[in-house]
C-alpha cells in the first residue's frame, strides 16, 4: 500500500510518500515545493515535485494535513473575508490542476503530532505540538501508547506564542513567518531589557494567553528600542512561556516528549527547555514544521509507525560522496559545496547539500556569509563526528547527541572556531554518526586525520532568500553565479 501525503497552500509546501508493507510503515521520499520551484517558502505545489512524486505510484490514498473547511472559519473569524470565502483558496481547487485528488483530511495539530511521535523510538510519550496557528489550535499537548493518540489539552487562535514570535520578526524588520531564525540569533546580542513590558502589554502565562490578537503585528510599540533588545527580550518570554507548558506536559506521567511544531525550530529554547531535566528522552523529527506535516498526515490517518532512518528522504544525485576531492578544496582555504546523494528534508543542510570549510580561519564566518549575503553578525553551524563531540561541547541535560541541529551547545574550545561560534559561546552543533551519512562521516574522519581538526563549518548551499540547492543543474547553476565549486 502506497500512501500520498500533501502540505500545501501554507508555509513551505510540501509532498511525501508512505510504503506499508507486512505492518510495517517505510518513507520512501519526502521533499519541499520550493526546491523544485526555486521559489522560497513556496505555499504551493508545482509540476515538477508532481511528477517526481508520481515515480513512486500509484498510490492507494492521498491524505491532506489540515481540514481547509474548519481552517476557512477561523479566516472568517479574523476578518480574512476573502480569503475565507474563495474557492480558489482550497487545496482541493489547487491539487486538481494536477489531476490528485484527495481522499482524507487530518487536522493540522494531529498530523504534527503524529509526524513527530510515529517516527520517534517511543511506544509511549506526550507529545507537544506548539506553532503559529492549525486551523484554529495554536497549542495542544497530546498523550500517546502504541498506535493512539489522544488530545489532553488545547490553546486555539488567537492566542498563539508562534505569531506572538512572529509579530516581533516583523517588528525588528524581518519576514514573519519566514526569518524567525535570525530573530533568534540576533537575541544573544541584545539584553531582555523589555521582557516585563511584552508580559504587561501582550501575554498571559498558565498556561498561555494573548491579551490581544497581535496576526497583524505590533505596530512602531516601543519605536525607540534597539531592535537587538527586542529580540532578547522576545527570546526570553518565549523560553518562559515554553518552559510552562512543558512543566505542563510533565504532569501526564511519560519520561519520554515528542516536541513538534514549528516553534520547534527554535534550537536556543530548546536548550534551555532540555536543561529543565522534566523528560529522560527527547524527539524532534528534524521537519517539524508544516512541511513535516506532508508525513505526519499519512501516520495519522493510518495509525502506523514509520521505521525512522534519516531525514535524506529528497531528490537523488547518483554517485560517490566526493571525499578526496572536497578535502583537496578545504585545505586550500576554500569554500566548498556539496551535492550528493539524497536531499535533507528540513530547513537545514545535514551533509548533502551543503557549503562548507574549516571553521578555524578568523576571516571565514565574514567570507561565508559574504557569499551567502548574510548579515555579518550570524555564525554558522559545526558538524563535528558524534563519538568527538563532548569533548568539544556541553550539550544539554540528558541530550546524546544532536543530529539534527536542533539544539544550541556551549563551545569549550571556541576560540580555537570562531566561524561556528556565537556571541554568546554557543553553537548550533550537528553530530554526524556513519549510520545517518556515510559519506559526510569519511569527510570528517579523513579532515580530522589530515588536519587535526574534528570540525567543519557546515551551512545550507543556498543563497539568502533563495531555496536550498536540489539537483545537479542547481549545483552547476551555483558554481557559475558564485565562483563556489559544488562537488557531487
Amino acid at each position: 500500500m502506497k500512501i500520498l501525503g500533501i502540505n500545501c497552500m501554507n508555509h513551505d509546501a510540501a509532498m511525501a510518500v508512505v510504503e506499508i508493507k507486512d505492518g510495517i510503515g517505510k518513507i520512501l521520499w519526502a521533499a519541499h515545493a520550493e526546491r523544485y520551484s526555486k521559489i522560497k517558502n513556496d505555499h504551493y505545489l508545482n509540476q515538477a515535485i508532481v511528477n517526481e512524486a508520481m515515480t513512486y505510484g500509484p498510490f492507494n490514498k492521498v491524505v491532506y494535513y489540515e481540514k481547509p473547511w474548519l481552517k476557512k472559519t477561523r479566516q472568517f473569524y479574523a476578518g480574512q473575508y476573502g480569503t475565507a470565502l474563495s474557492y480558489t483558496e482550497l487545496p482541493s481547487w489547487h491539487l486538481e490542476h494536477f489531476g490528485i485528488k484527495i481522499d482524507e483530511y487530518v487536522k493540522h495539530h494531529d498530523s504534527h503530532a503524529a509526524a513527530g511521535y510515529f517516527t520517534s523510538p517511543f511506544t509511549d510519550a506526550t507529545i507537544l505540538t506548539v506553532d503559529a496557528i492549525g486551523e484554529w489550535d495554536t497549542v495542544s499537548i497530546s498523550t500517546a501508547e502504541k498506535v493512539w493518540i489522544e488530545r489532553k489539552e488545547t490553546i486555539k487562535y488567537p492566542h498563539s506564542i508562534g505569531i506572538l514570535y512572529s509579530a516581533f520578526t516583523h517588528r525588528c524588520g524581518l519576514k514573519p513567518a519566514e526569518e524567525e531564525y535570525i530573530l533568534m540569533g540576533m537575541a544573544a546580542y541584545g539584553k531582555p531589557i523589555y521582557k516585563d513590558d511584552i508580559y504587561n502589554d501582550f501575554v498571559h502565562q498558565h498556561p498561555f494567553k494573548l491579551k490581544q490578537n497581535l496576526h497583524r503585528g505590533l505596530g512602531d510599540w516601543h519605536p525607540e528600542a534597539d531592535v537587538m533588545d527586542l529580540a532578547a527580550s522576545i527570546q526570553a518570554v518565549t523560553e518562559e512561556c515554553l518552559a510552562a507548558l512543558w512543566e505542563r506536559a510533565s504532569k501526564y506521567g511519560s519520561r519520554n516528549l515528542v516536541y513538534a511544531g514549528g516553534v520547534a525550530l527554535n534550537c536556543a529554547a530548546n536548550r534551555v527547555l532540555a536543561n529543565l531535566g522534566l523528560f529522560d528522552n527527547i524527539w524532534i523529527i528534524p521537519n517539524p514544521g508544516d512541511a513535516g506535516s506532508s508525513i505526519g498526515c499519512i501516520a495519522a490517518s493510518e495509525k502506523q509507525h514509520l521505521q525512522w532512518q534519516n531525514p535524506f528522504l529528497g531528490h537523488n544525485i547518483d554517485g560517490e560522496y566526493p571525499v578526496d576531492s572536497l578535502i583537496k578544496e578545504l585545505k586550500e582555504n576554500k569554500m566548498v559545496g556539496v551535492a550528493s546523494g539524497k536531499a535533507e528534508f528540513g530547513p537545514r543542510a545535514l551533509g548533502n547539500r551543503s557549503l562548507l570549510a574549516d571553521p578555524r580561519g578568523p576571516e571565514i564566518k565574514d567570507l561565508v556569509n559574504g557569499i551567502k549575503k548574510r548579515q555579518k553578525f550570524r555564525p554558522f553551524a559545526p558538524a563535528i563526528l558524534e563519538e568527538d563531540v563532548h569533548d568539544y561541547f556541553t550539550l544539554p541535560t540528558g541530550v546524546k547527541n544532536t543530529p539534527y541541529m536542533q539544539y544550541t551547545a556551549a563551545c569549550t574550545h571556541g576560540k580555537d572556531f570562531p566561524a561556528i561560534i556565537h556571541y554568546d559561546n554557543t553553537s548550533r552543533v550537528q553530530t554526524v554518526r556513519k549510520s545517518d551519512n556515510p559519506g559526510f562521516h569519511a569527510l570528517l574522519t579523513e579532515w580530522k586525520k589530515q588536519t587535526g581538526c574534528p570540525i567543519l563549518l557546515n551551512t545550507s548551499l543556498n543563497i539568502k532568500g533563495q531555496p536550498i540547492v536540489n539537483d545537479r543543474n542547481d549545483g552547476k547553476a551555483f558554481t557559475k553565479k558564485y565562483g563556489v565549486n559544488v562537488l557531487g
